[in-house]
């Protein structure tokens, strides 16, 4: 599985739509509004690279209201955050 964070400009007055836009992608998994020099940070997960072309270059970047984007590439994990969680599935404690 490949994790990439795609750092995204957006024009101010389209934030939410936009951001809205990314997250119904099915190669997004999560989509934050963030501070600083980006507006919105993507979470991408893909099982090759040209996966991830394929959902940056002609996914992400044709939505309307981005300006600009940076991929950052996940080469090593260290939560144990996602393993928990999916390991979890299903043995949800019962009232």
């Amino acid at each position: 599985m490949i994790t990439a964070i795609v750092l995204l400009k957006a024009e101010v007055h389209s934030i939410p739509e936009t951001g809205q836009a990314i997250a119904e992608l099915p190669s997004v998994s999560e989509v934050y509004s963030v501070t600083g020099t980006w507006d919105l940070a993507a979470i991408v997960r893909v099982a090759s690279q040209d996966e991830l072309g394929h959902a940056i270059t002609q996914q992400i970047d044709k939505i309307p209201g981005i300006t600009a984007s940076e991929t950052l590439l996940g080469l090593q994990v260290f939560s144990r955050h996602d393993l928990d969680r999916l390991f979890s599935v299903g043995f949800e404690e019962q009232p």
